[in-house]
């Protein structure tokens, strides 16, 4: 095991978080039952604010970075874990309060983990990361809302191109939605229709001037923008319809008003990553492995090293990742 490792550490410089790369040993790490060789990591929107810094993510420092973790159990003080068990962590306050995955071996609660489900790689995992356990979340949520039934309706996927809206869009279609993708990058339609989405409406469409009511249009939406386009999709929502909101990608405002609830009784559904409860987790990534189509995972991703992470971060702020961003740890 070596004595050294490095590790992406977000530390005070100046009264303000900075990224830098550097080596710790075993005996940095927190104390925790459980310790974890890990082997890949992700690239989630979180990811890019911490490591940028150009969101307060990290509530204290020195923090390693990274909010997803695939890898294999190496020591534990825990009877629910062993040596060499395959285990998967995501969110937990990791990158924020908790040391997070970006680094070859971490210290864990042992509630955190999951075990790897057996449908997928530690890469595939990772490749799904937050973000796509958390389109599945959205999924699951708007399926037991009952605001959507395959072939009856279309259901929109906002930011459809990034990492979230990507499953969402493949989750969606292969349990035959109809799906329409957002995006503001006319260049990733083909890319989006191989996903699965029918059609598409320019992100312009759904930023401009919040009208209470609209024409009705969607049976369901998942939704990772937040603000004006969330106030808009709401008011264009149809009767009985739901939208399930899990990003903030565009603000943390919502300019739009109680008449789609009240009058079409539209559900808003909250959808959190971070501490969702574990048999929640355990139903979205079943949802994962039953209808998340293994080609379409691969031809949403790309595999990058430790290394690429602060070039990463800064193109997934500019909106410039496509799909999903695997890292390389081990």
């Amino acid at each position: 095991m070596s004595e050294t490792f490095t590790a992406l550490m977000l530390e005070d410089v100046d009264g303000k978080p900075k990224a830098g790369f550097r080596e710790i040993s075993m005996s940095d790490l927190p104390d925790r039952d459980v310790l974890v060789e890990v082997a890949y990591s992700s690239l989630n929107y979180k990811d890019g604010l911490a490591v940028s810094g150009k969101g307060r993510i990290a509530r204290r420092l020195p923090m390693v970075a990274g909010i997803d973790i695939a890898g294999t159990v190496v020591e534990s003080r825990s009877p629910a874990w062993k040596p060499g068990d395959r285990v998967v962590a995501n969110g937990w306050g990791m990158s924020e309060t908790e040391w997070g995955g970006y680094a070859r071996f971490q210290r864990l609660k042992p509630e955190w983990l999951m075990r790897l489900p057996d449908a997928f790689t530690m890469q595939e995992a990772m490749a799904i990361g937050t973000a796509g356990y958390t389109a599945a979340l959205c999924v699951d949520a708007l399926e037991n809302w009952g605001a959507i039934q395959p072939g009856k309706g279309e259901v929109l996927v906002t930011g459809a191109a990034g990492g979230v809206g990507s499953t969402a869009v493949s989750l969606l279609s292969s349990k035959g939605y109809t799906v329409v993708a957002s995006t503001g990058r006319a260049e990733t339609h083909d890319y989006l229709r191989g996903l699965g989405a029918t059609s598409f409406i320019d992100r312009a469409e759904l930023s401009g001037e919040v009208k209470p009511l609209q024409k009705e249009r969607w049976s369901g939406a998942v939704d990772s923008v937040g603000s004006t386009t969330l106030a808009n999709v709401l008011a264009q929502t149809a009767y009985g319809g739901a939208v399930a909101a899990c990003g903030l990608a565009g603000g943390a405002n919502l300019p739009g008003t109680v008449m789609p609830h009240i009058l079409r009784s539209v559900g808003l559904i909250g959808v959190d990553s971070v501490f969702a409860p574990m048999a929640k987790r355990e139903k979205a990534w079943r949802t994962l492995a039953d209808h998340l189509d293994r080609e379409k995972l691969a031809a949403m991703t790309e595999v990058h090293k430790m290394r690429d992470l602060p070039a990463l971060a800064d193109s997934i702020l500019k909106g410039a990742v496509r799909g999903r961003v695997v890292i390389e740890i081990a």
